[in-house]
């Protein structure tokens, strides 16, 4: 089994990079929190035409997927740079959109692929909330065998994080598609959440971790930089492993997906996926989940009192840590999931 990248993913994770570093982040994330999505859409397009959405949507409807390697290396640079919007629930709509099929599947799937279109869903057994719902051109709910589009995003509820709103989408909907295809296909789009937003906790770690770094050795106390005390090098130690160690699993998850569309028989936009697919999504969820919640920790604790002002942009990515931890699958529930693999 190889886990390494190869060139061109690393080249498509690096162009990402480029393409967030030169955009300003912060201010888009302001204007998210403050309800003016204008930004936020903007960026969305850009990162669309960079070919993210298009790795979850089959190349029938507008795509180039389901490639989950490449999605998990997308993830991953979006987290890093904190990109607000529903990203995980966009994914997760294109894999339970393509495992529908129909006529459902025909109109949105490729305005996902363009970017055109922004999806928040909700799933059973993943809670009630659709985040970022008044913002998305769709809210897609599941509830047993039926598939139906919600008619409006209903109330905001409170969130940690205030450039990731939360939403109890309205009851009721017409039904777009029905049939015991929408149990796998919801299943499918289920780890497609979980495992999107592993990916992005890890990217949001690696960034919480880096502006520490960078932050201890420009602090001083008694006269030297505090990054050379000790104990304020294990702590950075420990957080580093804990992200390194959550980087194979996230990867490996990637495969057992990319394992499950790839068989024989499986088709394009089957939903079926990988017998061990589930396990291995959830023990890369709760790791990664772990990993970035821990980094924010420690960026909280080696930031000081300075880490507790608004004024403060890595506050973005400290507000954004323990949401994405929990969201997808609580620490406890992937950790039976996986016990249960």
């Amino acid at each position: 089994m190889r886990f390494l990248l190869t060139d061109e993913q690393r080249e498509f994770g690096r162009s990402l990079d480029a393409l967030l570093t030169a955009a300003d982040i912060p201010a888009v994330l302001r204007a998210w929190a403050a309800g003016d999505p204008g930004p936020g859409r903007a960026l969305w397009g850009r990162i669309a035409d960079a070919g993210v959405f298009a790795l979850a949507v089959p190349e029938a409807y507008g795509g180039v997927g389901p490639l989950p390697v490449e999605a998990a290396v997308a993830c991953v640079e979006l987290g890093r740079h904190a990109v607000p919007g529903p990203v995980a629930e966009t994914l997760a709509a294109g894999v339970l959109l393509a495992g529908a099929g129909g006529p459902a599947a025909e109109e949105w799937l490729p305005g996902i692929a363009s970017g055109a279109a922004m999806v928040s869903l909700t799933l059973e057994g993943y809670g009630p909330y659709a985040p970022d719902a008044d913002a998305a051109d769709a809210v897609f709910t599941v509830t047993g065998d039926e598939l139906r589009l919600a008619p409006g995003p209903g109330e905001p509820s409170a969130s940690a994080d205030p450039a990731r709103r939360l939403f109890r989408p309205e009851p009721g909907g017409a039904p777009v598609a029905k049939g015991p295809a929408i149990r796998a296909a919801a299943r499918a789009a289920g780890d497609t959440a979980a495992f999107a937003t592993a990916a992005l906790a890890l990217g949001c770690g690696e960034e919480l971790l880096r502006a520490t770094v960078a932050y201890v050795k420009q602090r001083t106390q008694f006269g030297v930089p505090v990054g050379s005390f000790q104990a304020v090098k294990h702590r950075l130690a420990d957080t580093l492993l804990g992200l390194e160690f959550a980087r194979p699993l996230l990867y490996g998850a990637a495969v057992e997906l990319a394992s499950g569309v790839s068989r024989p028989g499986a088709g394009a936009g089957s939903a079926e996926g990988s017998p061990g697919a589930g396990a291995a999504v959830a023990a890369a969820k709760v790791t990664a989940g772990e990993a970035g919640y821990a980094a924010a920790r420690t960026a909280l604790q080696l930031h000081g009192a300075v880490g507790y002002t608004e004024e403060l942009d890595l506050a973005w990515w400290l507000r954004r840590a323990r949401p994405l931890r929990d969201s997808w699958g609580t620490p406890s529930v992937c950790r039976a999931r996986v016990l249960a693999g």
